[in-house]
């Protein structure tokens, strides 16, 4: 590795590369492909990047055995202190022998850049599988319980010689979990907020030897930040590390593939035991995930003496009708959209942090918490906010509203889905947004616009603030005619009043542009995001009446003639819906209970 230098690598936060500057981009590019030139330079074959996170960036190339390594590099944007972990992390799987477990190679550090390489697990993380299948079944999850539990089992008898020092993997969730479909192997990623614990399942200090428990602070924490969506509340607190962390972690990642969700929150709403798993199970995974600790201690103690017994149950596929959508979508053709969701109205859903314990970590996982509004809100609050987030992991666009009222929840939606395929997980991610809004009893709107990320418009500015251009972008529409008599009332969101998260004062111009709009029968949205050096124009729209195309896109043309003019900063933006269909649901805090059937064979298919 000394032999070729590795100059430089940066890699930036994770988003839409389409959503970035064009220098950023640019560079964005160029450091991939320095990645990419480098191993290969280094004697690795078929090198890609895997992976990104918080703290790093994963690629992966063959040796000249043709056996698949890992490189794993941290942000050079981080403190020093914290790209240190990276070595950290090779410490710790280097002490690791398990099966489930990527074997540690080595590690280097070039100049300030840490590189450590591995074994590659073979496969797909549970989260895409996920997304791609949605809602796991009985057998599935309890298989996968099984195994959990057994390294779980593995790390806490880990020894320093004859004395007990048990390690806490810290990070256990979906994406940490890479499966080989073809083999069935699975393999436990990602080490990054692996230490040992330093107290027991008890609570009672660990110690290697007798002099170090003498002489240690048993106040402080090595407990490291997992990912905020999935670590459980002992941790995110920042209590010292304990093997009931990954207990946590465990239970948290059985709940979301079992309810096809990409967090732990939405427990109190749609509980384990509403997911159609066996009923022993279901409530230790809710018990896990209670508030009360101990009630999630109880539960975690009879999960990892019993779930063995439990596996043994015959738990064959069982014959379930399709769940239909809660509110509807339709499938589109044409290039799948790099999907991006935009949403406001949030503060409604915001409650007071009186503790606030929080406020000063310095974390990269807490940071994301903070940007997706998340550490101030309900479990069920956090859970939805959530479940947005994962409708736009799909090719879809469109928007939805959800409006809150004394007794009801009342939906609008419009929804363009550009993947069959994937419909059945589509519709468990739409299913489970609307039973989490359900959950929700403040008063409140909230609106959300999915768009394609490659169709943003992008200008930037000059020294005076002017934005620049050769010739004036277009706005991109689709005409799609629909029949007279499925055209009831056009509407919009304008009579919703003035938006709190929407800073951006428009041009009165441009707001009589998409007044003059609304006109015409049409769905879509248009969101201005005003920055200090450049402005990005996000939009998606769909004409339903062919008959007024000249005069649809004659206002699009001005509405962008009228958007350069924008001096402001800030954010804003229009939804319409096609026509009035309001779908109305119950307030349900609670989902029923429903358990896998106790005499399966009635129902085989």
């Amino acid at each position: 590795m000394k032999a070729k230098e590795i100059r430089n690598f940066y890699i930036n936060e994770e988003q839409s590369v389409y959503l970035l500057s064009h220098r950023d981009a640019k560079k964005h590019r160029q450091w991939l492909n320095i990645c990419i030139k480098q191993l290969t330079l280094l004697g690795y074959k078929n090198v890609e990047m895997i992976g990104s996170g918080a703290f790093g960036f994963v690629f992966a190339g063959d040796d000249d055995n043709g056996l698949p390594w890992v490189f794993k590099f941290s942000r050079i944007t981080l403190a020093q202190s914290v790209r240190d972990r990276l070595e950290d992390e090779a410490y710790m799987l280097s002490q690791i022998n398990n099966p489930l477990v990527p074997t540690f190679y080595a590690f280097e550090r070039i100049k300030k850049q840490g590189i450590l390489m591995m074994a590659r697990a073979i496969g797909e993380d549970l989260e895409k599988v996920s997304l791609k299948k949605g809602r796991f079944s009985a057998s599935q999850i309890m298989a996968l319980a099984l195994r959990l539990r057994n390294v779980l089992v593995d790390l806490r008898s880990h020894k320093n010689g004859i004395s007990p020092q048990p390690i806490v993997h810290g990070d256990i969730k979906p994406s940490n979990l890479v499966w080989d479909e073809k083999t069935d192997a699975l393999s436990l990623v990602d080490w990054g907020s692996s230490v040992y614990a330093q107290v027991d399942s008890n609570s009672e200090p660990i110690s290697s030897n007798f002099m170090d428990l003498m002489s240690g602070d048993l106040s402080t924490t090595n407990a490291r930040m997992g990912d905020v969506y999935f670590i459980g509340e002992a941790q995110m607190s920042g209590e010292q590390s304990s093997p009931r962390f990954d207990e946590q972690g465990v239970a948290a990642t059985l709940y979301a593939l079992a309810s096809a969700q990409s967090c732990r929150f939405g427990s109190q709403a749609i509980p384990a035991s509403s997911l159609g798993l066996p009923k022993e199970l279901a409530k230790v995974i809710d018990g896990m995930l209670s508030k009360n600790k101990e009630e999630r201690d109880g539960a975690g103690d009879y999960f990892m003496r019993n779930i063995t017994t439990m596996a043994k149950a015959y738990l064959p596929e069982i014959k379930t009708q399709q769940p239909r959508p809660a509110v509807p979508y339709w499938f589109g053709g044409g290039d799948k959209p790099d999907t991006v969701v935009y949403s406001s109205r949030k503060q409604f859903l915001r409650q007071a942090d009186h503790k606030q314990q929080l406020l000063d970590v310095n974390d990269a996982q807490l940071d994301r918490y903070y940007k997706e509004f998340l550490f101030d809100t309900g479990d069920t609050e956090k859970a939805f906010l959530a479940s947005i987030s994962r409708l736009a992991k799909y090719p879809v666009v469109g928007g939805l509203s959800f409006h809150w009222k004394d007794e009801s929840l009342f939906v609008e939606s419009s929804l363009i889905m550009h993947e069959e395929t994937l419909a059945n997980a589509f519709t468990d991610a739409i299913n489970n947004t609307v039973m989490l809004a359900q959950g929700i009893t403040q008063k409140g709107l909230f609106k959300c616009c999915l768009f394609d990320a490659r169709k943003t418009i992008q200008l930037e500015r000059d020294g005076t603030g002017a934005f620049k251009f050769d010739s004036l972008p277009e706005l991109d529409y689709e005409i799609v005619s629909m029949k007279a008599n499925e055209i009831t009332r056009p509407h919009s969101y304008f009579e919703d009043g003035k938006d709190p998260d929407e800073q951006l004062q428009l041009p009165k111009k441009v707001i009589k542009c998409v007044f003059e709009l609304n006109q015409i029968h049409h769905t879509g949205c248009i969101i201005f995001e005003a920055l200090p050096d450049r402005m990005k124009i996000h939009h998606y729209y769909r004409l339903l009446d062919s008959t007024k195309e000249v005069e649809f896109k004659r206002l699009l043309n001005k509405l962008m003639q009228y958007a350069v003019n924008i001096t402001d900063v800030g954010v804003a933006g229009f939804m319409k819906l096609p026509y009035k269909n309001t779908r109305e649901f119950e307030l349900c805090a609670k989902q029923v209970e429903n358990f896998f059937p106790k005499n399966p064979k009635l129902l085989q298919s």
